[in-house]
Order: structure tokens, then C-alpha cells, then sequence
């Protein structure tokens, strides 16, 4: 028998948003765990906000709809506001009751702004990986680190002489960008910097491509799960990779046992391997195939071959964090905000795969 469709607006409902969401959803234990973390964290939110003046929006409401951002790919904070509006998940899962507004958009802007100041996507990251269930899915001796390029919030028309002497742009027409005309210009950082970002640098990773604004994003992976422990972002020069690469395997250096960090071919710098050595850490580095700061007394261990396999898993790391994350192409401008957008999606992968390997 045929149903019909019968349009009604109740004025009551006797249903909670928690028995609206599925027992074995998967964003249950995902929020368990976050729950978990802010919790421990509410000292430290607590310190960056005044005593008088009106309630601001709950930073662990602020940090909850900024992971469902990664999570569902939402392109924007206007549209996420949307969506909490009128997404009973997304209510369920940042904590607002169905009656509850949703947020202004600027407002909410404004209270995330408040955030990257106390660098919490760092903190947060940290206190994720501190829990007790989850240090026992990391490794203690083998990690591995690379780099992958976001592209800038800037246009390449907005590269334009520091110093001012060249030609001014023709104007637009008001409905778009200015034509200008790049064939034969030699354009470098030294030179040259965007209008728009003059943080994003000209950088291309290979040859025959080219240059374009970006920032350099840098990860270090323990190798036992393909977790992320560190995130950081640089302006995008040819030795941002090895120099994050130093400054995020330190506080792993002085672990008793000798520790190992492997790497691919951009990596295999005499000045990067031997700064390593003295750290005591093993540079399981790709080896070019010429002229190469590798001897046999590394590459010459099974443990060796294995780094260089496993350390491939931090590009699926990449992938998730630039297509679902929307990383490729950041909406901020500025290293600090990149940076933390950047590590934020970080975090994000990590709460996706921590509950699944838990469960396995």
C-alpha cells in the first residue's frame, strides 16, 4: 500500500539528539575522546579568557565544530555555521540542544582568532596523543618525516616588485583581476613578493614545473600505526624540510635507546645526516644514487630497508589531510594561521584512525 505524504510542523519533540545518532556511529568514540582530551585542557582554555564582559562561544564547542570541518570537508566557516544550524549530527556532536542558535559567522571568526593566539591546535594535538589508550599504539624508536606543499590564498597576479620600481599592473575592469602578461619576466623572492600573502613564497618541488605561492607543511610519524606526533609550517625554501625535520626529532633524542627517523632522497644531506648522528639518531635517509651521506654501516641493515617502506605511510597522512581536509589550498593567510589550520587537520587524522586501531 502506496504511503502518503502528510507535512507537519510539531511544536514539541519528545526525542533526544543522543537517541537521534546511531549506537555504533562512527563519530561516537571520536567524541568520547575528544571529550577526554578537552577536559584535561580546560585549565589552559580557561586562561586565555577574561573574567568580565559577555560569554564568548565554549572553546570546546569552538575546537568540536572545527574537527567536524575536517571531517566532512566543509569548504568554509559560513557554511559550517550552516550546517550546525540545521544538522542534528553536527549539534550531537559539538553539544548544542535543538533549540539552541547556531553561531554568527564573524563571531565565531573572531573566537577561533582567540585560540590561535594560545597555539591550542598544538597543545590539543599533544594532550590527543598523551591519552593512555593511545600511547600504546605508538612507537618509541622508529619515525619517519616529510614535507608536502599548501598552496596560498593568493593569486599569482598579485606578485608584484618590493621594491615598487616595476610597471604598475593595468586596471581591472572591476569584474576581475588585472591582465598581466609574466612570459619573459624573471621573478624570484628576492625581488618579488605577493600583495596579497607576502608570507607565501615562489617555490616549485621538481623541476619542470612551475613556481607557485605555497607554504611548506612538515609532519613527523612514529612508524608502528602511521600516527602523527608533530606538525609544523614553514615559508617553502630548499632546506625548510631538513631544519623542521631538526626541530621536531629533538625532544626524541634523548630517549635511552637510540632512536631512528627515516626520510626520502631530499633528505640526504651530509649537514642533515651528521647533525642527526649527534643527536643520536639513526638517519635512515633514502640514499641518492650519487653522492650520497649514507655509508654502508647504515644502509647495509635490514632495519634500514624497512624504515624506507614504511616511511611511505606518511603520505597517506597527506593525501587525507589536503582532499578531505581541504588543505590544498588553505583559506588562511599568514604562517601562524596556515599553521594552525595545518595542525588542526593534523589532529583530525589522527582522532579519525585512533579509534579504529583501538578497536582492532
Amino acid at each position: 500500500m502506496r504511503g502518503e505524504e502528510k507535512r507537519s510542523d510539531g511544536m514539541f519533540s519528545y526525542m533526544r539528539l543522543e537517541d537521534r545518532v546511531a549506537g555504533d556511529h562512527p563519530l561516537r568514540p571520536i567524541r568520547d575522546l575528544v571529550e577526554a582530551v578537552l577536559g584535561e585542557m580546560s585549565a589552559r582554555l580557561a586562561a586565555l579568557y577574561s573574567h568580565t564582559g559577555r560569554p564568548s562561544i565554549p572553546p570546546e564547542q569552538l575546537l568540536k565544530a572545527l574537527l567536524l570541518q575536517a571531517f566532512f570537508s566543509v569548504r568554509s566557516e559560513r557554511q559550517l555555521m550552516e550546517q550546525i544550524n540545521y544538522n542534528l549530527l553536527f549539534r550531537w556532536f559539538v553539544g548544542l540542544s535543538m533549540g539552541a542558535p547556531a553561531w554568527d559567522a564573524t563571531t565565531f571568526t573572531k573566537n577561533r582568532d582567540r585560540l590561535l593566539e594560545g597555539d591550542v591546535a598544538r597543545e590539543f594535538l599533544a594532550a590527543i596523543l598523551s591519552q593512555p589508550r593511545v600511547k600504546g599504539l605508538l612507537s618509541n624508536d622508529h619515525f619517519s618525516v616529510d614535507g608536502t606543499l599548501i598552496e596560498a590564498w593568493a593569486s599569482m597576479k598579485s606578485v608584484r616588485p618590493k621594491a615598487g620600481d616595476g610597471a604598475p599592473p593595468p586596471p581591472g575592469d572591476g569584474a576581475r583581476n588585472a591582465e598581466v602578461n609574466f612570459k619573459g619576466e624573471r621573478r624570484t623572492n628576492d625581488t618579488h613578493a605577493s600583495t596579497t600573502d607576502p608570507s607565501a613564497k615562489l617555490y616549485k618541488k621538481s623541476p619542470g614545473v612551475g613556481a607557485s605561492l605555497c607554504f611548506m607543511g612538515h609532519a613527523l610519524m612514529e612508524n608502528r600505526n602511521g600516527l602523527i606526533l608533530d606538525a609544523v609550517l614553514t615559508p617553502a625554501n630548499g632546506h625548510a624540510e631538513r631544519t623542521a625535520a631538526l626541530i621536531m626529532v629533538e625532544p626524541l633524542a634523548d630517549r635511552p635507546t637510540r632512536v631512528t627517523l627515516g626520510a626520502d632522497k631530499g633528505y640526504d644531506a651530509s649537514d642533515f645526516v651528521n647533525e642527526l648522528r649527534s643527536m643520536n639518531v639513526t638517519p635512515h635517509v633514502a640514499a641518492k644514487d650519487k653522492h650520497s651521506a649514507l655509508e654502508g654501516r647504515t644502509t647495509r641493515h635490514a632495519g634500514y630497508v624497512v624504515s624506507l617502506r614504511i616511511r611511505k605511510r606518511i603520505e597517506e597522512a597527506f593525501g587525507w589531510i589536503k582532499t578531505v581536509a581541504g588543505q590544498r589550498k588553505t583559506k588562511f593567510r599568514g604562517v601562524d594561521r596556515v599553521g594552525w589550520a595545518f595542525t588542526m587537520a593534523v589532529a583530525a587524522y589522527n582522532l579519525i584512525r585512533i579509534p579504529k586501531l583501538i578497536a582492532a
